[in-house]
Parts: structure tokens; C-alpha cells; sequence
């Protein structure tokens, strides 16, 4: 645990975070995490965050590769020292910034894992196949499997991550007109629209799966679901059995589940990379792929530009007459 005067300066900065950033729960978590770490490693060089300096900084990062921590996930404790030092320069508790000048590990720009075009069908395929198993069916079978796969293309066609598709709720898909509201990093709201298979795989969902999943398992609460009625009033849009909040383990577990199908071992955040990869390999500029991602900076949607590099020199050596063979 850090010490009393390190403890007031977390405490400060994590409500930073919460009120005036407005950051998740998980984020705060992360940043927790990451500056209880760096205050633990200069208390033992009799120093406070307060007064840590470049070399503190510089000697942290260096003994994290020492432990073979991973350049990306040395990076993050980089950015999390950045924003916490930016607060207190802000907050006028310190002069000067330890972390200026401290370039960021290269393997923190690496590009995103992502699936190919046919591993992707597959996956998004795999929730309606599995019914044809032999133990595939049971009485909410159908149900899950369509809401599964009205999911797997909710993932795909808005790049949305876990916190925002547990959180989405009804009023915020807008199926006439293609799109949906989704609340990101920061409660900041974007627009992300929805292709036709995905219109039609929620649309299929709401109609047939959706009222059947908040209608199940109405045994020992039936009384009380008939009178206060949560399961039909929920306001989110997808559910688990008994109209309750699905949770992110059930749905990294589903994912899992439906990428097996293709070989791969996904995780939600590839389906997301996946929608990325595969806008800028079919020609979307990147300011586009930044807005449907929800990136505040263009730099961080940047990882994805020597994929439009190689798709310029593909169509350039094919159609320009200069480029080709002679």
C-alpha cells in the first residue's frame, strides 16, 4: 500500500478521473493499479510522487522490461504516469513533469491482432451452427443463439467494445435508420451505423429471442416478475435469462466460444481491431475509422495506416500503366 502522502495524491487524482474525466470504473481500476505501482517503487528510493523524478521515471520503465513485462503494457503504466503528473502540474502541486521528454516503448504502436474476412464469417456463423450439435439444443437454445449471433455483429459492424455493448440499451439503437448511440470512454456519445446483416440479425433478435430470454426462468421470482415487471421494462438491449445485465466474463466467454469455430482464439477487442483492419483494407480513410472507433486522437487510430500503404501500392501497381511489368 502506498504511503498516507501518497495515498491523498491517488485519491485526489482518481477523483479526477471519476468527476471531471468521467472515466469507467475499469479505467480508474487500471490507473489504480498502475500509479500504486510507480509510488510503491519510489518509496523505496525515499521518495514520493510529489518529488520523483526523470530518473525514477527512466529506471521504473527500464525495471519492468528487466521482468519481462510487455513493451504495450509498459506503455499504458507510461501513459498513466503522463496523466497523473499533467493532473498535478494542473493542480499547481508540482513544477515540473518527471515523465517530458521519456519516449514511449516502440511495441507500444504495434498493430492490433485482428481476424481475417473468413475467420470472421465463420465466427459470426458459429452461434446458429452450434444448434445443429447434438447437445445443441435446449429450451433457450434458439434464444441465446440468435442473440449471440445479433451480438457477434453488433461487435463487428460498430467496432464497440465489451463496457459499451453490456451497456447499450434499446432507445439507442435506431434500426429504421441504420445506426446506433453508443456511450464510450468518457460518456462521450458517438454514431455508429449498422450494415444490413446487422440490422437484420438485431432485428431477428428483438423480435424472437429477446421476449423469450426476458420470460425465462420465472420460478421462484415469478410473483415478483409479474408484478414489478423488470424483465419486460429493462432497458438494456441485450440480456441474459430473466432480463439480468449479462457480464463481460459471459460475454469474452461467448466470443471465445464462436471464434473456436474459425481456429482463432478471439477476445471482443479483436472483433473490434477486425472491424478496423477491414474498413481500411477496403479504402476508409482514416478519420472515418477514427469517428466509428470512438478515438479522441487520430494518432492512436494511426496503428492502422500501413494497412492503407499497402492497399495504395496494390491498386497502384495494378492500375497505374507505369507500375506494371513490362
Amino acid at each position: 500500500m502506498p504511503s498516507e502522502a501518497n495515498s491523498r495524491v491517488l485519491s485526489s487524482f482518481l477523483d479526477y478521473l471519476r468527476i471531471e474525466k468521467g472515466l469507467a470504473p475499469l479505467s480508474v481500476s487500471a490507473y489504480t493499479t498502475d500509479v500504486c505501482q510507480f509510488a510503491e517503487f519510489v518509496e523505496k528510493r525515499k521518495r514520493t510522487l510529489l518529488n520523483a523524478r526523470r530518473t525514477d521515471v527512466r529506471e521504473f520503465l527500464q525495471q519492468l522490461f528487466s521482468h519481462q513485462v510487455d513493451g504495450r503494457s509498459v506503455g499504458r503504466k507510461l501513459s498513466a504516469l503522463r496523466h497523473l503528473y499533467r493532473y498535478l502540474l494542473l493542480d499547481k502541486k508540482i513544477d515540473h513533469d518527471p515523465t517530458l521528454n521519456i519516449d514511449s516503448p516502440r511495441q507500444w504502436k504495434v498493430l492490433p491482432k485482428s481476424l481475417a474476412k473468413d475467420e470472421m464469417e465463420a465466427t459470426l456463423a458459429a452461434p446458429l451452427k452450434r444448434l445443429t450439435a447434438p447437445a445443441g439444443q435446449t429450451k433457450t437454445s434458439l434464444e441465446l443463439a440468435v442473440r449471440d449471433r445479433a451480438m457477434l455483429e453488433a461487435f463487428y459492424a460498430g467496432a464497440l467494445r465489451v463496457s459499451e455493448m453490456i451497456s447499450a440499451k434499446l432507445e439507442d439503437l435506431k434500426l429504421e435508420a441504420g445506426y446506433m448511440l453508443v456511450r464510450g470512454k468518457g460518456d462521450k456519445e458517438r454514431v455508429v451505423p449498422l450494415g444490413k446483416s446487422a440490422q437484420d440479425a438485431l432485428r431477428e433478435y428483438l423480435s424472437q429471442a429477446r421476449p423469450a430470454l426476458a420470460a425465462a426462468k420465472q420460478t421462484a421470482r415469478a410473483s415478483y416478475i409479474a408484478t414489478a415487471g423488470p424483465a419486460r421494462n429493462c432497458p438494456l438491449l441485450f440480456i441474459a435469462r430473466g432480463a439480468r445485465k449479462l457480464t463481460r466474463q459471459r460475454v469474452w466467454q461467448m466470443v471465445r466460444a464462436a471464434s473456436a469455430a474459425s481456429g482463432r482464439n478471439a477476445s471482443p477487442h479483436m472483433l473490434r481491431h477486425s472491424c478496423a483492419t477491414h474498413m481500411v483494407e477496403n479504402g476508409a480513410d482514416l478519420r472515418t475509422v477514427q469517428t466509428i472507433l470512438g478515438h479522441a486522437d487520430i494518432s492512436t487510430t494511426q496503428v492502422y495506416t500501413h494497412l492503407a500503404m499497402d492497399r495504395l501500392r496494390t491498386v497502384y501497381q495494378k492500375h497505374h500503366p507505369r507500375a506494371k511489368a513490362r
